[in-house]
């Protein structure tokens, strides 16, 4: 009886190699439009970012620290829609919607780490146009390029120390009754559901880090954004306001596109549409946010609009020689 009963459970706990991803639809024709979709969005993704990453390099007007950090933000953004879109591009066109384990641990690894370095890189941003606004004067001695060096360095380390406690627990997991992830891609939520492991710890584990990032990084913002107000309503003349607002307005713009689409995921109508809310709300953070953050930024600022119109003038004269 005991050697019948030890068989059993070897065999229903099995280790799993390879997950199967559901998607978001089985309709062939939604299908390819999601395919078209998401293709647009994912090339004109990385233009954009990589267009502006190449116009801080090039350009010397923008060597200063806020286009730093937006460097390091087109960067993060190219990152981590690489690290969903193309995958799920993959799984659409072939129609193989087999991952294996090791692949599904290492992107959830780089879509935690890109995202998470996101929400720091935010609260740096919010900091340094603080400095901006509130200490004009003392702005490049404040923010010199080894403090904004080690700010950067700073986020991909808190990043880094908060997703590896859960991440190394989620690794002892165990699937033995299915492997359907119910997602486009490995998520923590879908794959917590199919383990047949002991999941309590590492679910209050993800919660907490994901409350954690969200609530250290967003007083970070509003409190720079309530002395930031605070000092641009002091100004005597509307055009100084007008100016001060304009160089926060971008930054402003992606802060509550990034904030809005978290919040919209955490605030569930029904436990029966919270899947399908976050599989819809995490296909828009994967794709739409990296897509329109270089527009945002590009169309707001003044200095990146003249940058990117000397780099075509640029390129349009070596061409024709």
């Amino acid at each position: 009886m005991s050697g019948k009963f030890q068989k059993l459970m070897m065999r229903n706990h099995t280790s799993v190699t390879t997950f199967i991803l559901l998607g978001l639809t089985d309709d062939p024709q939604l299908q390819v439009l999601l395919f078209i979709f998401l293709f647009i969005t994912y090339m004109l993704s990385i233009t954009g970012n990589l267009t502006i990453i190449i116009l801080t390099v090039v350009d010397l007007h923008l060597k200063t620290p806020m286009y730093f950090f937006f460097k390091n933000f087109s960067f993060l953004e190219i990152s981590f829609t690489t690290a969903c879109v193309p995958r799920f591009l993959y799984s659409i066109s072939t129609g193989d919607r087999e991952i294996t384990y090791n692949a599904c641990a290492t992107q959830l690894f780089f879509t935690d780490l890109f995202g998470v370095t996101e929400f720091f890189l935010l609260a740096t941003m919010s900091y340094d146009r603080y400095v901006a606004i509130c200490k004009p004067l003392h702005y490049m001695t404040i923010m010199n390029n080894k403090v904004c060096k080690t700010m950067i360095i700073s986020c991909w380390i808190s990043a880094l120390m908060i997703i590896l406690p859960p991440l190394s627990l989620g690794l002892q997991l165990e699937f033995c009754d299915s492997n359907i992830i119910d997602h486009f891609g490995c998520d923590a939520n879908p794959l917590l559901k199919i383990s047949c492991s002991d999941t309590w710890l590492i679910e209050q584990m993800v919660i907490a880090s994901a409350v954690l990032t969200f609530i250290i990084t967003l007083i970070c913002v509003l409190f720079s954004y309530i002395y930031i107000i605070r000092t641009i309503l002091k100004f005597p003349s509307a055009q100084q306001k007008k100016k001060a607002f304009s160089t926060c307005s971008s930054h402003m713009i992606v802060v509550s596109i990034t904030y809005g689409s978290c919040i919209f995921i955490y605030i569930k109508p029904s436990a029966k549409e919270e899947v399908t809310i976050n599989k819809g709300v995490s296909v828009l953070i994967s794709s739409i946010s990296p897509m329109l953050n270089p527009f945002i930024y590009t169309l707001r600022n003044k200095q990146v609009r003249q940058a990117s119109h000397d780099l075509l003038k640029k390129i349009a004269f070596h061409l024709k020689r």
